[in-house]
């Protein structure tokens, strides 16, 4: 049974750091490229960003130079690291995992992230 659960969601004031954490269980990890979605109140689940299984990644241009994605394949655990947040940054965070051989997608439960002004 695939779990991908994500933890470290929470609230901080504009211009503070939250650090999410995603433990995946049930799948062979270095297949699989990771990523991190968020999904605001009634809008769709945009990319944030995503790191393949040989550390390359890609951001979306609203995070970049703010986030940083990163995964340690011993612990099978995914990280986004999320400084100089905005209010806009306010959302739930989905964990994400595609398989390169099975082309299957997991989806972690999400965790809420608030920045406040």
């Amino acid at each position: 049974q695939v779990q991908l659960v994500e933890s470290g969601g929470g609230s901080v004031q504009a211009g503070g750091s939250l650090r999410l954490s995603c433990a995946a269980s049930g799948i062979l990890f270095t297949t699989n490229r990771m990523a991190w979605y968020r999904q605001a109140p009634g809008k769709q689940r945009d990319l944030v960003a995503t790191i393949n299984s040989g550390g390359s990644t890609n951001y979306a241009d609203s995070v970049k130079g703010r986030f940083t994605i990163s995964r340690d394949n011993a612990k099978n655990t995914v990280y986004l690291q999320m400084n100089s947040l905005k209010p806009k940054d306010t959302a739930v965070y989905y964990c994400n995992a595609y398989n390169y051989f099975s082309h299957n997608n997991y989806w972690g439960q999400g965790t809420q992230v608030t920045v406040s002004s």
